[in-house]
């Protein structure tokens, strides 16, 4: 990284991905600080479902979640040959450790974290998350993935109890502040 003019200049794979569990509002972080800051965004879960021609739901019901999984992690293997992306990565990508290594081979990996009761209130079609289920399954899920989130994470950033403008503008500070955005 290069300081050219006044702007950072970033040289080679030097990808931000946020990570953290379903409704901690990854999508929407990434697609606002890309704006903010002039860098493409990207949505692992997009990136999937036009692989396969289907929605993360039909994938999941119609090939599994196994060969979901699969092309999640072709997918982030393709992120290689781009460059200073904003990646949203889907809830389950840790749950294969190659995934974690791909992220930390390419950049940063932030950890949105934030309580199983918060992410659910903000779950607006639940029907769409297949890997969620019922409450109990979802608290399970959260329960394994959430130490898995902790050991990916380079930066953490606390999500409880704040708006989303409060965490954009967390994120988009500390981000910028470690030269990173």
């Amino acid at each position: 990284m290069s300081a050219a003019a006044g702007y950072v200049v970033h040289e080679g794979c030097d990808h931000l991905f946020f990570v953290g569990f379903l409704g901690a509002g990854k999508s929407t972080l990434a697609r606002n600080l890309g704006s903010l800051f002039h860098r493409p965004h990207v949505d692992t879960d997009r990136l999937v479902e036009r692989a396969l021609g289907r929605s993360v739901a039909e994938a999941f019901e119609e090939l599994g979640e196994e060969r979901f999984r699969e092309e999640e992690t072709a997918q982030l293997r393709r992120l290689a040959s781009r460059k200073s992306l904003l990646v949203s990565c889907g809830g389950g990508i840790v749950e294969r450790p190659e995934n974690s290594e791909l992220m930390h081979e390419m950049g940063v990996v932030v950890f949105l974290d934030g309580d199983l009761e918060d992410s659910l209130r903000q779950i607006r079609r639940p029907e769409l998350r297949p890997d969620l289920g019922s409450a109990e399954h979802a608290a399970l899920v959260y329960r394994r993935r959430r130490p898995l989130y902790e050991r990916a994470a380079d930066i953490t950033i606390d999500i409880r109890s704040k708006t989303f403008e409060q965490v954009a503008l967390e994120s988009g500070r500390l981000l910028w502040e470690k030269g990173l955005l």
